[in-house]
């Protein structure tokens, strides 16, 4: 097939597409580029050419994509046939293939994990005081991630690190407590980022850090520093009610909103709310109906975390304009306290005012266009803009509202101290 001849049909089909709310298929037929392989011929009816138009996804894309790939091939298929085969007796059908590593140093690239960045996370935990091998030793520490029995000893009564770690650290502790930062064997600054990454999950494991509190934090700590070069540590499993911790590469598709979004899950220690999180991540691009149904839930269930540590009863008939109103008169989010004669006064006040009608806002967009509810066959949803715009606003009242108990909650502490 000739590449003009190509060129045109995904036009087609791409319109196609748009036309018929596929957005996701249009979007994989617009952005990426194609190819066309003859797989096969039958010798039926005269001889038939098998054609397949390759589409190449960038391989984080093609592997998020997960089970959604075969639907997004049946949906570009379909179109194909109907631009293609109208004029011809040839078979074509869409596959989406990973794209080539074009990287030529890729094995020991870091990926976006900067040497910046990891000084700055050994930085925080120097700042806050943090024992990197928690409740345990550092060969006890260490031993769960490397064989360094196989590493050279710095010192040379012994055969191996394991003899002078054991000599500096245990022995005689002679040695900086940080010394693993910059220890070359080891390479944790410099060196690939799965080593780094996988000793930060360790420094957070309940046997290293039983304190879940603890642990939480410094997580929320790595994140702040990980997410925006897109990686992030989080919760995989629980072991004895303690979270586990494991690393990721993350979407840079709205991380600035969606990480706001993960600390206060952070803060709060919600692991429903980081569920969702990650639903509403998954879904804004791909499913924006999905996305704004739990930005809806997202809020709510920040309303119900919060009135429940602050020891406020709410039922379950309580709807979200409910839960809002108790969780501002809770928090007194309502800024009556702000002297008239201050500048901005009440321009602070409507603008707080807003952000409490945003839920209720929030929950009329997911009654209409949101998931729960039946549609006839020529209903047409919203678009992905949408969906980010409902998920931004549901992240500005969960992050206002999460600060402002944590606040509340710190001059308390502050004034009980005081007595």
């Amino acid at each position: 097939m000739e590449k003009q001849v190509l060129e045109e049909s995904l036009g087609t089909v791409y319109s196609l597409l748009q036309a018929e709310g596929m957005v996701d298929a249009a979007r994989l037929v617009r952005e990426h580029p194609a190819s066309a392989e003859q797989t096969g011929y039958d010798n039926w009816n005269g001889g038939t050419e098998i054609w397949e138009i390759k589409i190449e996804i960038p391989a984080l894309e093609f592997a998020r994509l997960g089970a959604k790939r075969a639907q997004l091939e049946e949906q570009i298929s379909a179109r194909l046939k109907t631009v293609l085969e109208t004029d011809s007796s040839d078979w074509y059908s869409a596959k989406l293939i990973p794209a080539k590593e074009k990287q030529k140093d890729w094995r020991a690239a870091t990926s976006g994990l900067a040497k910046q960045t990891r000084i700055n996370i050994f930085d925080g935990m120097r700042l806050e005081n943090v024992v990197w091998c928690g409740a345990l030793d550092d060969v006890e520490f260490l031993s769960r991630l490397f064989d360094f029995q196989r590493m050279p000893s710095t010192d040379t009564r012994f055969k191996d690190a394991a003899g002078d770690i054991w000599q500096h650290c245990i022995n005689n502790d002679d040695w900086d407590r940080d010394w693993i930062f910059t220890d070359d064997r080891f390479d944790l600054i410099d060196g690939p980022s799965d080593p780094f990454l996988r000793f930060l999950c360790e420094t957070v494991h309940p046997v290293v850090r039983p304190d879940r509190d603890e642990a939480i934090k410094l997580v929320s700590h790595f994140n702040e520093q990980l997410r925006p070069v897109g990686w992030e540590i989080y919760e995989e499993e629980r072991i004895a009610g303690r979270p586990r911790f494991s690393y990721r590469q993350v979407s840079h598709a709205g991380s600035s909103v969606v990480s706001r979004a993960r600390n206060v899950a952070d803060a709060l220690d919600a692991g429903w709310m980081a569920k969702e999180i990650e639903r509403v991540e998954n879904a804004v691009e791909r499913d924006p109906a999905l996305a704004i149904g739990t930005a809806k839930e997202l809020v709510e269930t920040c309303c119900k975390t919060i009135l429940t540590k602050r020891n406020v009863a709410f039922t379950k008939s309580e709807d979200l304009g409910d839960l809002t109103k108790k969780i501002a008169k809770e928090l007194q989010l309502v800024p009556e306290g702000i002297n008239d004669e201050a500048k901005g006064a009440e321009n602070i006040r409507l603008i707080l005012r807003n952000l409490t009608q945003l839920t209720h806002n929030l929950a009329q967009l997911r009654g209409l266009y949101g998931t729960g509810h039946g549609r006839d066959g020529q209903y047409r949803g919203l678009q992905p803009r949408h969906a980010r715009l409902a998920v931004a606003s549901a992240v500005a009242f969960i992050d206002f509202i999460t600060d402002t108990y944590r606040h509340r909650e710190a001059t308390t502490q502050n004034e009980g101290e005081g007595k």
